[in-house]
């Protein structure tokens, strides 16, 4: 990694201030580059048939464990990410669940693209973390169909199958069964 130092200069008091953070080079190689151009443009474009339309969205669901998770992908307003109306980082409390939530949308490089909401219910945090990257890919494949391919590498349009077994009747829990005692 190459880091782009910055000068310091003085600023008079009426000037505007502008923070300038060291930029992070990353080695790709031109494919790459080329293909993520070409989704930008392809975002953008979208985005600009939509302008003068009313609120538009795009709908999914995912799902994990016994979590579900509605997502609606706006092209137009605030671009932020809401989870049962709170921002995905107040909703999930580790950083861990935060970057799973969000993963599919950064892996095609458009979280700070779209306004998401989500409506998720049911299973633990952990799990409707991973509902709602099964879901947020799914609504990226339907906004755009070239995503298909990353995500599908990536693991993302996957639904994780699974789930807890069933109690079965005369045992504890699904094969837990009763103690057994001599006298």
């Amino acid at each position: 990694m190459v880091e782009k130092k910055t000068t310091k200069k003085i600023i008079k008091k009426s000037e505007p201030v502008e923070i300038v953070a060291p930029a992070v080079y990353v080695e790709t190689n031109k494919e790459e580059l080329i293909a993520e151009e070409e989704i930008s443009r392809e975002i953008a474009e979208k985005i600009k048939e939509d302008a003068g339309k009313p609120d538009r969205y795009f709908e999914a669901v995912g799902r994990r464990k016994t979590a579900v998770a509605r997502i609606r992908l706006y092209t137009k307003g605030d671009k932020e990410f809401i989870v049962n109306n709170k921002a995905y980082n107040q909703y999930f409390q580790t950083q861990d669940d935060q970057e799973t939530a969000i993963s599919s949308m950064r892996k095609m490089k458009c979280f700070d693209k779209f306004r998401v909401t989500v409506k998720v219910e049911g299973g633990g945090h952990h799990a409707q973390a991973e509902a709602i990257r099964h879901g947020t890919a799914r609504v990226l494949v339907e906004f755009n169909a070239n995503f298909r391919k990353r995500l599908r590498k990536a693991g993302f349009l996957t639904r994780d199958p699974r789930m807890r077994e069933r109690k079965k009747f005369g045992l504890r829990r699904a094969r837990r069964a009763p103690q057994w005692a001599k006298r």
